[in-house]
């Protein structure tokens, strides 16, 4: 699976660890930074993976920041984009077979590398269920971000 990754400052030294992981899973992950510990925006981390799965480049995406939080609402505001912050398996499971997730974001300064591990696993052997009350719902979503984009 084609896997974008990117990371701020904060997640610079897990996104290492994880662009190895995913090689060693037989994974092609596109490192997209940043590629230093120095100071960088998350923001420009989200819009790159978030457009790298938006046009297909990638199926899936993992985004790390310090909490995982700014990157996921920057990533969120990218129609077609489902980010979501995962901590612990069963949200990274349950995002993509509910809910359809396509960028898993996890928080450098929350979790360690082991449990990254677990969470990158589990978000990337889970698919949709395609259950009638998953596509409805993730319809009303789409029904949400179509509306506003209108307003812009």
């Amino acid at each position: 699976m084609k896997i974008a990754i990117g990371a701020d400052h904060g997640g610079f030294f897990l996104k290492t660890e994880m662009v190895k992981y995913l090689e060693q899973a037989g994974h092609t992950p596109g490192d997209l930074g940043t590629f230093s510990g120095e100071a960088a925006d998350y923001p420009d981390y989200s819009r790159a993976v978030a457009q790298a799965v938006r046009g297909h480049k990638a199926d899936r995406g993992i985004l790390i920041c310090g909490s995982g939080v700014g990157a996921g609402v920057a990533a969120n505001k990218f129609p077609g984009i489902r980010a979501a912050v995962c901590h612990d398996t069963f949200s990274a499971r349950q995002g993509v077979e509910d809910d359809d997730m396509n960028i898993l974001c996890l928080g450098a300064r929350v979790i360690g590398t082991e449990l990254a591990k677990e969470l990158v696993q589990a978000f990337l052997t889970a698919k949709f269920s395609g259950a009638e009350r998953h596509v409805r719902r993730l319809g009303k979503v789409a029904a949400i971000e179509k509306e506003f984009m209108k307003q812009t």
